[in-house]
């Protein structure tokens, strides 16, 4: 007996029996669907993130202070103030950087009339726009001027702008941080995120500003010390050589043996997100693949089923000559095509969930989810292999049957 009369013989039965072959398939379908739907989510997930990261740039070197000791307790990193303004300035003359943007920030609460938010606040100076590649929407970045005469002016994040501002044009507005007024210059292009990836609930005043006035409510480092050196390479690709002469120069500078510092790359973050979100989806997808080894476990009770009830039939087939390997291949074949057409409409409405699931938004970054060739062969191998593991046991029991046996049975 070749493939396709077993395959038409395995459709008979099923067809004949439809309520209970679609009961049976619906374990692969839910398995199916949801490891496809799970997957294409959690990869849409990790896209976004990705695209957040990058927007900021891939030739990105981020300094940030060592960690403080008290009492032989070690603090977390970035507590100590290791890092300064003239560190910064320092750096400016490597070759391969293009710019140097200090940075310190904090939270604060932000007023304007009756509407109120809390949002970061970040105190840095006119090369943060370039190196961050982060630009206003509307108005002018704080300029260099700006961070000389140590103004009162602040750029908000767009999510900052709509909180503050539902109805009105901020520019020009006056808002106030921590009780010291500052004038909105400009409204930041929105860059979307969530949570703490988030650079729209964000607020950019002048570095010195926030080291003098805001310094004294001791939510900003005061004297020079700084959070975060942001650096811009001219190409990704020079980020060891350029960290190793960053690593020399701060060192001879804090006169220190021991890193005080940490230098982290936008790749480093990339990496460590992507692989986050990368085990995040593996995790999800094999929770459930669980429904699958469900699938597979009721296609096989039902098969076990079936050949109880056509054991008469089996006697008859052998006693007309038919084989061993003929049974084997038509139980096979059946509890294949119970899977395979299981596993295709898992993959239709896996691909249909993901795609209505399309519209979620996490903040402001909106995720899509990514539904490749990858998953749709998962899904077809894993239903292909979960017919043939689970329907092998009572195939061989079928194919055992002596015909004598069978056909007394009643």
């Amino acid at each position: 007996m070749n493939l396709l009369e077993s395959t038409r013989i395995a459709l008979r039965s099923l067809t004949a029996n439809k309520l209970r072959a679609g009961l049976t398939m619906l374990g692969v379908i839910i398995g199916v669907a949801a490891v496809i739907a799970l997957m294409s989510i959690g990869r849409g997930a990790s896209a976004a993130i990705s695209n957040q990261i990058q927007s900021i740039g891939t030739n990105l070197l981020f300094v940030r202070p060592g960690a403080a000791q008290t009492g032989g307790v070690r603090g977390a990193e970035g507590s100590a103030g290791t890092l300064t303004l003239e560190d910064g300035e320092a750096l400016q003359n490597i070759e391969g950087i293009v710019a140097v943007a200090p940075e310190v920030n904090s939270f604060a609460q932000i007023v304007y009339q009756g509407n109120n938010t809390n949002a970061r606040v970040l105190g840095v100076t006119a090369e943060f726009q370039d190196v961050t590649n982060f630009s206003p929407a509307a108005g002018e970045f704080i300029s260099a001027a700006n961070v000389t005469g140590k103004s009162l002016v602040a750029c908000l994040g767009s999510v900052v702008a709509e909180t503050l501002f539902p109805e009105q044009d901020p520019i020009g507005q006056t808002i106030r941080m921590n009780n010291v007024p500052f004038r909105v210059v400009c409204v930041m292009e929105s860059k979307g995120g969530t949570g703490f990836l988030s650079q729209d609930n964000q607020v950019f005043i002048p570095i010195t500003t926030a080291m003098t006035r805001l310094s004294r409510s001791g939510r900003f480092r005061g004297g020079n010390n700084v959070d975060t050196l942001n650096i811009k390479l001219a190409d990704a690709s020079m980020g060891d050589i350029v960290t190793e002469q960053v690593g020399e120069i701060l060192r001879e500078r804090h006169k220190v043996v021991e890193d005080d510092f940490s230098i982290t790359s936008q790749e480093d973050i990339l990496s460590a997100a992507t692989a986050v979100t990368d085990t995040l989806t593996i995790f999800l997808g094999g929770i459930a693949a669980i429904s699958l080894v469900v699938g597979g476990i009721g296609i096989m009770n039902i098969m076990l089923v079936s050949v109880t009830e056509r054991t008469r039939e089996i006697g008859i087939r052998k006693a007309v000559g038919a084989k061993r390997r003929d049974i084997l291949m038509q139980f096979l074949t059946e509890a294949t095509v119970l899977s395979v057409f299981g596993g295709l409409i898992g993959i239709a409405l896996g691909w249909g969930i993901a795609s209505a699931m399309g519209g979620i938004s996490l903040g402001n970054t909106q995720i899509t989810p990514v539904v490749d060739t990858s998953a749709i062969l998962i899904g077809v191998v894993f239903s292909i292999l979960i017919g043939l593991f689970f329907g092998t046991y009572p195939a061989f029991r079928a194919s055992a049957l002596r015909p004598i046996e069978a056909l007394r049975y009643e």
